[in-house]
């Protein structure tokens, strides 16, 4: 077991199942058991996934001090998520809204409220790090201050910048620049993705970085090994909604790399991680147990 602190947004999500992209207009529809909201966020999905496969995690967050939040507190509890470094900020809590229809396709709707101009307080980050193998830091503001904290202590720094079309981009510079372990998507990215690795592994500094290629299943870039790979994709059900797939694959990663630093057996289990988790509506949902995660890999014989 590993000790994770994972700094990163909750927010209230709702899913919508659609027939389709584009949407056509009608002024009414009724789409039984379509349509559901839950506690989700990309700190609040790494962390159930963390703690499923059996890592101990130290979870900051900032809620707003309205109803919502307080659904958030009380769904923590439920699910057993530890609530300790979850802190409350004057303010509404975020939302999200996520269009979704048969072939896997979807549309993300976020609204963050007030929660980037919120400061996390200093003194609960460094208690958080105490003990930690890993700091997960995603790229939402009041991490922000935290990556050279964690590399003061010689904490390993992993972040997902998500869709990122730039070397540059003014608002993942740092994170880029922090991360030993860099999660990025292939949606925006200006060149091919083994291209654009080399270019991050020429401009930053992490040892790993993995580009998620959607269905085309992942690309692994090692520091110094030469080779850029790819992990095809495993399929282990219907595909129900493909969001929370990234934080999935990534959550995967990171529990499995912290044990063995072993980068392509952890990306591999990461993509059956995946593939289970969006066999289900919620980016929260679906997630596997380390034992079940390791009877899948074995069934699909990866070598």
């Amino acid at each position: 077991m590993s000790t994770i602190a994972v700094s990163g947004l909750i927010n209230i999500e709702t899913t919508l199942r659609v027939e389709g992209f584009p949407i056509h207009y009608t002024p009414v529809r009724y789409p039984f058991g379509g349509v559901n909201s839950t506690v989700s966020g990309v700190g609040y999905n790494i962390t159930k996934a963390l703690l499923t496969l059996g890592d101990e995690v130290h979870f900051l967050s900032i809620i707003g001090e309205d109803r919502l939040g307080q659904l958030v507190l009380d769904v923590l509890e439920m699910e057993g998520v530890p609530s300790k470094y979850v802190r409350r900020r004057r303010g509404e809590t975020a939302q999200s809204v996520i269009l979704y229809d048969g072939e896997g396709r979807r549309q993300i709707n976020v609204d963050l409220k007030r929660v980037q101009e919120q400061v996390y307080p200093r003194e609960h980050f460094e208690a958080a790090l105490e003990g930690a193998d890993l700091a997960v830091l995603s790229n939402v503001n009041f991490s922000r201050p935290w990556l050279d904290v964690a590399k003061a202590r010689g904490i390993p720094i992993a972040t997902d910048v998500h869709a990122i079309s730039s070397l540059d981009d003014e608002y993942n510079r740092d994170f880029m620049a922090a991360a030993d372990i860099l999660f990025m998507s292939h949606d925006l990215l200006p060149v091919a993705p083994e291209e654009w690795a080399r270019q991050i592994l020429d401009r930053y500094s992490p040892q790993v970085v993995v580009i998620g290629l959607g269905a085309a299943g992942a690309l692994l870039a090692v520091r110094g090994a030469g080779e850029i790979e790819r992990v095809s994709p495993v399929r282990t059900r219907e595909i129900v909604n493909t969001v929370g797939a990234g934080d999935a694959l990534f959550s995967a990663f990171v529990h499995y790399y912290v044990q063995t630093f072993n980068p392509y057996v952890s990306l591999q289990k990461a993509a059956v991680f995946a593939s289970y988790k969006i066999g289900e509506r919620g980016a929260a949902e679906g997630f596997l147990t380390e034992d079940e995660l390791d009877a899948w890999y074995e069934e699909l014989r990866f070598t």
